[in-house]
């Protein structure tokens, strides 16, 4: 297969149409090789339109979601980014490539355990791998200028938001399959954040996400 040619076709053909024009970001995604980040049996497919399976039933997004999930963010060079679930490495790497330093958070030993060779392999140091349960944020290296939430939440809660800087952005899917918003939230002052609809889209929820209440008559 060649790995190039598929990663040109697929900057062109699916993200580039998907509204993503920032080159940073384009060139980004052409220097980082999604295919060293995925499962060696997926390695194949690493540049197709799909969601990828990485165990424990999480997911990677599809190319053009995580192009479009970066545009939106505007990460600055010294932006403290928190990324709850690091899955594949490979959202955690473009970000370590864009912001100041990344905090990326798992409740999978394995994937962090996975995280550390591959962020060496690029030379990527300013990384803190975490292992816990990030599903309320973490409040340990908080607040931050980014968040990224790499799964979807049935409800969004405040505590997202509560961890953001003046300015903070934060990117989260929000509902529950078959469709979920993709939606992004700045904050805006104490108490304040504007929120703006990206796009529609469906991945699995964070493990223990907040889920809304049965309704009854």
């Amino acid at each position: 297969m060649n790995f190039d040619q598929a990663r040109f076709n697929m900057i062109e053909q699916q993200i580039r149409p998907w509204y993503v024009l920032d080159q940073g970001i384009l060139d980004l995604i052409a220097e980082i090789h999604r295919e060293d980040f995925v499962p060696e049996n997926y390695r194949t497919l690493a540049f197709a339109d799909l969601t990828i399976p990485l165990g424990h039933g999480e997911v990677m997004m599809t190319p053009k979601v995580e192009a479009r999930l970066l545009q939106a963010l505007a990460i600055d060079p010294d932006d403290e980014v928190l990324e709850i679930g690091t899955g594949s490495t490979y959202l955690t790497s473009l970000l370590a490539n864009l912001g100041g330093h990344v905090y990326s958070v798992d409740i999978y030993p394995d994937f962090t355990t996975a995280a550390a060779p591959k962020l060496n392999r690029y030379r990527i140091t300013n990384v803190t791998l975490e292992r816990g349960d990030a599903v309320s944020g973490w409040k340990k290296a908080a607040p931050y200028d980014v968040i990224v939430a790499t799964g979807s939440v049935p409800v969004l809660s405040e505590d997202f938001q509560e961890q953001l800087k003046p300015g903070g952005r934060l990117f989260v899917i929000v509902g529950e399959s078959p469709v979920m918003e993709a939606t992004l939230i700045t904050r805006v002052g104490k108490g304040e954040w504007a929120s703006e609809s990206l796009f529609e889209t469906d991945i699995p929820p964070l493990v223990g996400a907040l889920r809304p209440r049965p309704f009854k008559l």
